[in-house]
């Protein structure tokens, strides 16, 4: 079984293991060197790597874990299915094979799990998870486990790319003498922080088969090429055609947004996604803040007023060419502040003028939807999605329109 863990896997419900999983999960668990799995999006990298911690608890129960996310409830998620794993009667019945003994999880808190073969005189918990921004100053551990510490945020912020290697950095100072780190993820920009990590394996679309050729397709036409590229590919290349090339900058005060505009860009099924904006220029600063959905308007138009609301961000306006003034008669239906207008401008025209020519005097509010962002980042003429930047332009434009001072 220890040969051939992805059985582990099957037997616990992860029935699209492969012999490359158990691969991987054999060098997570019996390997003496830092490791860097990066691997395409939908992999199963994760799934990989619950068993192996798993394993590693019951194999190694004398080395301490410090397993680290992104964010607190993404360390959670990998918590609670380590916990299923140890559970498992498989994992049981190898248990008491080694060890003649009845495993038993004995502690189970907060970013934490001990089992009875733990054997530590410190009191530091078997595995203790942790955000990536969580201080771990004073913590130590002989192993120590990075997933998905970079993700989407990392690819719309340097900002962001920074903290992320500034943490990362931090962890060689919590391993012990002859410790390990290991590292699992799926690249988003070419200065992340896969750039600092040692050791590196990857794992692209074609080389792992589990696409099919047709989802592949599928994929490759639903996102930007470079996007595609660096998630699945496992490479990064220019978009020579990109108009948006600086980096976003950011603000937290959402007070900076009230008394400006909104602007929704409705998807009505399909492949569209539906796009709304709070804008409000200052000056000279432009102040947005952007969601992005997969779903019909008339799913989220709730949503899009009460942000509306929050933001205080009226009117808001829609084109009606699509549908003939049905989204602002919902709005005014609800007794909120709806303007129409026709559109008459191509789309790229629209974006490369006014949006680009605002880009440099731009500032998102922070807990504006990455989703929305990146798909600005990734606008070419030849891009299948471009609501996010569209709705943004519309914004640009109509501020332009009502006499507000242009950015110089």
């Amino acid at each position: 079984m220890l040969r051939h863990p992805e059985i582990i896997g099957h037997e616990i419900g992860f029935k699209d293991m492969t012999a490359l999983h158990g691969l991987w999960i054999r060098e997570m668990v019996f390997g003496t060197e830092d490791y860097t799995l990066q691997g395409h999006r939908g992999s199963f990298k994760s799934s990989a790597l619950s068993v192996a911690i798993a394993l590693l608890m019951i194999l190694k129960p004398d080395k301490g874990i410090i397993f680290l996310r992104k964010t607190d409830p993404d360390v959670a998620e990998m918590m609670t299915r380590v916990s299923k794993i140890l559970s498992s009667q498989i994992v049981k019945d190898l248990v008491a094979l080694m060890y003649d003994t009845e495993l038993e999880i004995t502690e189970e808190a907060q970013g934490k799990i001990v089992t009875n073969l733990w054997q530590s005189p410190s009191g530091a918990p078997q595995i203790r998870g942790l955000g990536i921004k969580s201080s771990i100053t004073g913590s130590h551990a002989d192993i120590v486990i990075t997933d998905d510490i970079c993700n989407i945020m990392d690819r719309i912020s340097r900002a962001e790319r920074e903290r992320t290697k500034l943490q990362y950095a931090e962890l060689q100072n919590i391993r012990n003498r002859g410790g390990r780190i290991i590292n699992l993820g799926t690249p988003w920009h070419k200065e992340d922080v896969f750039t600092m990590m040692p050791n590196l394996h990857r794992y692209d679309c074609y080389s792992t088969g589990l696409i099919l050729p047709e989802k592949l397709q599928s994929l490759r036409k639903s996102m930007s090429a470079s996007l595609f590229a660096a998630n699945y590919e496992l490479k990064h290349i220019a978009d020579e055609d990109a108009l948006f090339r600086s980096a976003p900058e950011f603000f937290a005060n959402e007070k900076l947004l009230y008394n400006g505009i909104s602007h929704i860009d409705c998807s009505y099924g399909g492949a569209d996604y539906t796009a709304f904006t709070c804008a409000r220029l200052e000056d000279g600063i432009l102040y947005l803040y952007g969601r992005l959905w997969h779903r019909h308007v008339s799913e989220v138009l709730d949503e899009c007023l009460a942000l509306a609301d929050r933001f205080r961000c009226w009117p808001l306006y829609t084109e009606d060419n699509g549908d003939k003034g049905f989204v602002v008669r919902e709005i005014r239906g609800r007794g909120k502040f709806g303007r129409a207008y026709h559109e008459d401008t191509n789309k790229y025209v629209k974006i490369s003028t006014h949006l680009v020519e605002w880009w440099p005097r731009i500032r998102f509010l922070e807990a504006s939807d990455p989703e929305y962002i990146a798909q600005i980042m990734d606008y070419t003429p030849d891009a299948d999605h471009d609501d996010a930047p569209d709705s943004a332009a519309c914004c640009c434009r109509i501020l332009d329109r009502h006499g507000r001072r242009r950015a110089r």
